[in-house]
């Protein structure tokens, strides 16, 4: 696992489902170990979604919270 991996699957967001919209890192550890019980999606997400299974399991998610990025504020030009 490389560091860009790392920072792009901890500030990818949720593209389905209840948490849509939130970033992978900041899903509840109960959907990750849902998720992790009945399969991850195929593909790249999957991979992140069970990369931040591993994180939550192993305690890491504090360390990497300063890594996320803040989401994008939409500025008038009122």
């Amino acid at each position: 696992m490389n560091q860009k991996a790392l920072l792009e699957a901890i500030n990818q967001t949720m593209p389905f489902g209840k948490y849509q919209g939130r970033k992978l890192l900041e899903l509840p550890e109960p959907y990750l170990v849902w998720f992790h019980k009945n399969g991850f999606p195929e593909g790249k997400l999957g991979q992140q979604l069970a990369l931040m299974y591993e994180v939550k399991l192993n305690g890491l998610e504090g360390m990497l919270r300063p890594l996320l990025k803040p989401k994008s504020q939409h500025v008038s030009t009122d």
